[in-house]
Formats: C-alpha cells, sequence, structure tokens
C-alpha cells in the first residue's frame, strides 16, 4: 500500500449502451463502439482503429462490466470516476449506467458529476449547427435539474472536498444566469439537509475566472482546442501531443484552478478527414505531463488535491487510459507510478526532459500555432508525415 500524492478524477463517457434518440439520430443499435470499430487510417502511419483490450466492446448496462471498471482504476490508484451528465430542460440522456449506479448501490467506487450543457449536433462539435438536440436554460429548469441533483449528491460514494459534493458544469458562460443557477442548486442542498455543493467552472472554451459569476473554483480542463486558429474546421488537423501540452501550458492564466491533463487525442472515429490528431502520445509524456500537475498541487491539504484526467474511456476521441490492444496498461501503470508518495519520475531523467514546458506549437507541416494548415491523407503519403514526426 502506499498513500496518494493527489485525488485523482477520470472523466468517465456513458455512450457505450443504446438509446432510442441515438437508434433514431445514428442508427438502430448506435453506441460509441460503432466509431471505434469503423475508424481507418487517415494518412500514413496513423493508428487506426484503437480497439479495447481487458475490457472489451463492453456494454454499460451490465453490472459486471461497470464492477470490472471501477477494480481497474481502484487497482492503478484513481479515486474517482467524473460521469458526463446530459440534461437538456428536464431530457436526460444517455443515463442508464449513473441511474443503475444510484439505484444499487455498486460499485463501491467513489464519483461526481460534470454536467455537459452544449447542444448535440451531427458534427460532434457541441455547436448550433446540424442539431440534435438544442441544449435550453430557464428559472423552471434550474429548480428541476437543482432536485434531481441532489438525490445523486446524498449517495455517501459521492466525490467530495471538505463534505461538500463536487459538481461541475462544462460551460459555465453559456449560463444566462449563473448566480442564480448556483444559488438553486445549494439552496436545494441545504433542503436536502447536504451541505453547499462545491460547484467547478470548467475553462475548456473560455478562460476566465468563474468564481466571479459565483462559482466556488475553476478546473482548467485540456485538451484547450480553441488555442489553435481553425482547429475545429474542416479538415483534417494533425498536430505534436507534446508540442500542443506546451502551448496550452503557456496559455494558461494565472487563477487558482483544478488541473487536468488529456491522455491522448484522435477524434477521426467520429469526424474522419474532418478529425483532429495528437501525434506521438505516449505512456511516457502523459506520466511526465500527470507528474507535472500531481507536484503543482502538492503544497495543498490533501483533501484539496483534485487532479483530472481527460478521460477514461472516449474512445472516439482517442483519449482513454483503458487497456487498449496497442499499449495493453500502459497508461494506467503510468498514473499509478506517478502518484505513488515517492521521488518524481521528472526528477530523476535528465534536465530539461519533460514534454511540459514553454514552447510553439510544432506541426507536421513545419508551421507554428499562428499557421495551422489542414494536413490531407494525400498530403502525407510517402512518409512526408513521417519526416516531421518529433519522437521518431
Amino acid at each position: 500500500m502506499y498513500q496518494a500524492r493527489a485525488r485523482l478524477v477520470a472523466f468517465h463517457l456513458p455512450q457505450f449502451h443504446p438509446i432510442p434518440e441515438n437508434d433514431e439520430w445514428w442508427g438502430k443499435g448506435f453506441t460509441e463502439w460503432a466509431n471505434v470499430s469503423r475508424a481507418t487510417p487517415q494518412f500514413s502511419g496513423h493508428q487506426q482503429p484503437r480497439l479495447p483490450a481487458d475490457l472489451g466492446y463492453y456494454d454499460l448496462r451490465v453490472p459486471e462490466v461497470r464492477e470490472k471498471q471501477a477494480a481497474l482504476a481502484r487497482e492503478y490508484g484513481l479515486e474517482a470516476f467524473c460521469y458526463w451528465h446530459y440534461w437538456f430542460n428536464g431530457k436526460r440522456l444517455l443515463n442508464a449506467p449513473i441511474d443503475r449506479v444510484l439505484a444499487s448501490g455498486k460499485p463501491l467506487f467513489s464519483f461526481c458529476l460534470a454536467w455537459a450543457n452544449e447542444s448535440w449536433s451531427r458534427r460532434w462539435l457541441g455547436e448550433d449547427k446540424e442539431l440534435l438536440i438544442k441544449q435550453t436554460y430557464s428559472e423552471e429548469d434550474d429548480l428541476n435539474h437543482a432536485k434531481w441533483l441532489v438525490q445523486a449528491f446524498a449517495d455517501p460514494r459521492y466525490l467530495r472536498v471538505s463534505g461538500r459534493p463536487v459538481f461541475i458544469i462544462y460551460r459555465p458562460a453559456d449560463l444566462p444566469q449563473p448566480h442564480q443557477t448556483i444559488e438553486v442548486l445549494r439552496a436545494e442542498a441545504r433542503r436536502a439537509g447536504l451541505p453547499n455543493p462545491y460547484v467547478l467552472g470548467m475553462t475548456a472554451h473560455v478562460q476566465t475566472d468563474f468564481r466571479r459569476l459565483g462559482f466556488d473554483a475553476n478546473l482548467d480542463f485540456e485538451p484547450q482546442l480553441g488555442i489553435f486558429p481553425d482547429l475545429l474546421a474542416d479538415g483534417l488537423k494533425v498536430a505534436d501531443y507534446g508540442s500542443a501540452r506546451r502551448l496550452m501550458k503557456a496559455k494558461k492564466n494565472s487563477f487558482p484552478s483544478h488541473p487536468c491533463i488529456f491522455v491522448s487525442w484522435d477524434n477521426t472515429p467520429r469526424r474522419g478527414a474532418n478529425g483532429i490528431v495528437f501525434v506521438d502520445s505516449t505512456p511516457e509524456l502523459f506520466a511526465e505531463g500527470l507528474e507535472e500537475i500531481v507536484q503543482s498541487v502538492g503544497d495543498k491539504p490533501l483533501e484539496e488535491r483534485l487532479v483530472f484526467i481527460n478521460a477514461w474511456n472516449e474512445w472516439a476521441e482517442g483519449n482513454y487510459l483503458e487497456p487498449d490492444q496497442n499499449h495493453g496498461r500502459a497508461y494506467l501503470e503510468a498514473v499509478r507510478r506517478v502518484n505513488q508518495d515517492k521521488l518524481s519520475i521528472i526528477d530523476k531523467r535528465r534536465p530539461g526532459a519533460s514534454g511540459i514546458g514553454s514552447g510553439s506549437l510544432s506541426l507536421p507541416n513545419g508551421g507554428n500555432a499562428s499557421t495551422v494548415h489542414p494536413v490531407t491523407a494525400t498530403s502525407n503519403q510517402g512518409g512526408a508525415f513521417k519526416k516531421t514526426r518529433s519522437h521518431e
């Protein structure tokens, strides 16, 4: 046994079971595995498809699957899952896994909720184009939402900081009346005999201190895709993982935040030739980045050392800790190695060995952060892509 250095929380996607809405929008029986299994390489050396190993093509409605996930996370030093929560004016989507977690009392593993308050579209970008379901807000909905949430907050497994249940909002700036929304939530918690929720605002889309809007703290989400010009436009975009993280770090604001690190990124299973790929993401680079942010919270009381990992199982974004057929459990091993209370990994390496520091973004086309160009499968034929990869 060892003392954990930080409280590691991994974001958990529930889109691994069919729902009527996805049946209508994407075809009968659709789950995230449909995107994963049919992915194809978009350029020379592109690692697709990425396929699961230990847990297979699971269905999150099955209790044994949820137990295995929790056991694996616990074994490698994670404290909790943060389940994405989808609420659209009282309509909940992809709710079967968390409903069964709450109803059964199992697995015995901590969790919290993150409200993904954005519209769903056919482009998988959370934008108001080709809408499938729109995110709306109202005072009445704030109250109904709060009444549902406090039932989850009351669960003894719910993740807390100093007794306060942790609740995260993905797009804080989209709330039309954030102070009111948060106060309604706090009032309902008090009415249920619970402490005030510890409400975090994510900086995924807006780099601002959300405490000004009534939030208790910020969550410095990764990846910060918005820092790259035109990265959400059509056309394939390819960049180096280490360089991307250096740029994200350089762009971070100075206000207090709970840190987050992304494992890797490749959303071509969803977006094909319009996807975003960060190449050369390795367990070693991930470990170095995680080590740095664990060190960054080391002067806080352990109770407050929340560190978020994106993600546990975002398979269609190439962003997961779960074992796959290429790396096995290497990313989980990195998590355990870093979070053990021992001398740091980075301190044992040569000076400057960390993949995380200041610098500009290195791109396969030889550009920098201000000259991001689409990279197509055609332009990468004949080894041009390989010549510019930084870790070969």
